[in-house]
């Protein structure tokens, strides 16, 4: 469109109206958009144990990198990593008494 084409079609918009219906259809539920996210498993359990990436790591034997590797779903936990990951998420608390014990050995 042209300047001259854009300037005539704004000047018979009513935007107070368009933005008057905008918010109705937001009440009435029209035009959501819901996003969902799916987070691994690997994070759910860190987060439900209160641990930060470095703590866990250490706890699981594996390197901050391998854990950030296996929450932004690059790579894959295997065998026992995935054993424990599966404790940490069923019983945060064991986990943390566990890293609480090591701690302070």
């Amino acid at each position: 469109m042209t300047e001259k084409q854009l300037l005539a079609r704004d000047a018979k918009r009513d935007i107070g109206a368009e933005l008057l219906l905008s918010v109705r259809q937001m009440k009435a539920g029209k035009g959501k958009v819901v996003a969902s996210i799916e987070v691994p498993a690997v994070t759910l359990a860190r987060m439900k144990s209160g641990l930060s990436q470095l703590e866990f790591a250490n706890l699981l034997g594996v390197s901050v990198r391998t854990l950030q590797d296996w929450e932004q779903g690059r790579r894959q936990p295997s065998g026992a990593a995935r054993t424990l990951i599966t404790i940490a998420e069923q019983q945060p608390r064991v986990l943390k008494q566990v890293f609480s014990n090591l701690a302070s050995a």
